[in-house]
């Protein structure tokens, strides 16, 4: 299959300028990458079918690399007691916040997980994303885990999305592991990872580093297992203590370090010299209303590369807009609207370990969002406001 897309401006995200911007651009597709990116009058002569964009901006298609999708019922009481003053560490130490998503996950089967999150999902991909991580997290038992996992790698079989799935079992203590945290982690957690790894669940190893859930020794313990099997390792990090989990995920290579609005400038440091990314999620910062920021202005300072993602969650990011995460990381952590399209784009797609997307470059899959906007910083400006015109998706033009 080839595609031309011509009369349009395509905002590459590589280096070269100022979001790679080409004026008077033509992108030609072929067997589902891009075969070319440049300006229109270079574009090279084929017999595919030119599709005239009208000016409309071209942008590789957005990346949400940190989402929670697949989950039983909801949480709207619990953001109405945080409301009335209850801090996340009471509900969650009261039995609620995870702990009472879990109880809905594990009575939900695997066609119902499905069903509960096509519309999440839905929502996402109007939004112009294509590429999706979901994690895992809310089962906390080998078979319900195992369920979520199996629930996320069908959502690709059912919408045009790219699903990554990263393993989550070390996001909290289950009610029947309360105060026996290790004992969890050696007999449900990494035989869990080892199942899931077995029957090709799993893309990375996810887990949350803070005083409500683990410690380092214990994450260390789950990162050990993964590094057996071969597994690439992400954090929640520095979310709501500094507990030493950036130094952690660093020391181990990691793809990414998450939430990190307790993280330091060593934090900073450490991450730039292992190359791993800082993925910011203001969605829970909002939500939690909290008001301690990730340092943005260190993670610039020691180049360390930011992703923005929406950390889609029952609980403390109960948001399915990309765009809106993008305008949030602005306007609260001061954040360019260019570093929030590279952060749901090359760097969303470096925390998620993959190299054949979120650029218009020569080889890359062909995944694109054609937006009506005049300027790729529209993307960061509205609120409430969906510009998306179609998107690409494997060279396939969907409306």
């Amino acid at each position: 299959m080839q595609i031309l897309l011509h009369n349009l401006t395509a905002a590459t995200m590589s280096l070269d300028g100022p979001y790679g911007l080409i004026e008077d651009a033509a992108i030609f597709i072929e067997d589902g990458k891009i075969a070319w990116v440049g300006h229109q009058m270079d574009a090279p002569k084929n017999s595919a079918e030119p599709i005239d964009l009208e000016g409309r901006t071209v942008t590789p298609a957005l990346i949400d690399c940190h989402t929670h999708l697949i989950y039983g019922g909801n949480r709207a009481k619990e953001f109405e007691m945080r409301l009335l003053g209850a801090s996340y560490e009471e509900i969650a130490r009261a039995g609620g916040g995870i702990n009472s998503t879990v109880s809905a996950t594990r009575n939900a089967n695997e066609d119902e997980l499905v069903a509960l999150a096509l519309p999440r999902l839905d929502a996402l991909l109007a939004e112009g994303v294509s590429t999706i991580e979901i994690k895992s997290g809310y089962g906390l038992s080998l078979e319900s885990e195992l369920s979520m996992l199996r629930a996320a790698r069908r959502l690709a079989t059912l919408r045009p999305v790219r699903i990554k799935t990263s393993f989550l079992a070390a996001h909290a203590v289950p009610k029947e592991y309360i105060d026996r945290a290790d004992a969890y982690i050696d007999e449900v957690c990494i035989p869990a990872l080892a199942a899931a790894h077995e029957e090709g669940l799993v893309d990375a190893v996810d887990g949350f580093c803070e005083g409500i859930a683990f410690n380092t020794a214990q994450i260390s313990r789950v990162f050990d297992a993964a590094h057996n099997l071969g597994l690439p390792v992400k954090l929640h990090a520095e979310q709501l203590s500094h507990m030493g989990g950036t130094q952690l995920a660093s020391s181990r290579g990691a793809l990414s370090a998450d939430h990190l609005e307790y993280a330091t400038e060593e934090d900073a440091k450490a991450m730039a010299e292992s190359g791993t990314v800082a993925t910011i999620l203001p969605g829970a910062y909002y939500t939690l209303r909290e008001t301690k920021q990730p340092p943005i202005q260190a993670f610039r300072t020691h180049g360390v590369d930011m992703a923005v993602a929406t950390d889609a969650n029952p609980g403390s990011s109960p948001m399915c807009s990309l765009l809106l995460a993008k305008n949030m990381a602005c306007t609260m952590f001061k954040m360019t609207p260019e570093e929030t399209l590279r952060g749901a784009t090359i760097n969303a797609a470096r925390a998620l370990g993959l190299t054949d997307c979120g650029t218009l470059t020569k080889g890359n899959r062909a995944d694109l969002a054609i937006w009506n906007i005049s300027h790729p910083s529209e993307l960061a400006y509205r609120i409430g406001f969906n510009p998306l015109h179609s998107r690409v998706f494997n060279g396939k033009h969907i409306l």
